[in-house]
């Protein structure tokens, strides 16, 4: 399944993420995608990466 059809899901909270509320970045360490919601970035909610398990605020 490519990223395109994936599901995206926030790592913190594992919530479907849609919209453009949510942020998407790669991982520091792996350079994984990583989709986070609104509601976790706004309360600071760690998050972790599922290739590597980087950690981060």
């Amino acid at each position: 399944m490519s990223e395109a059809t994936q599901a995206r899901k926030c790592v913190s909270c594992g919530i479907n993420i849609s919209g453009t509320t949510a942020a998407s970045f790669k991982c520091p360490d792996c350079g994984q995608q990583i989709y986070r919601c609104s509601k976790c970035r706004k309360q600071s909610n760690l998050y972790e990466c599922p290739d590597c398990g980087f950690r981060g605020p």
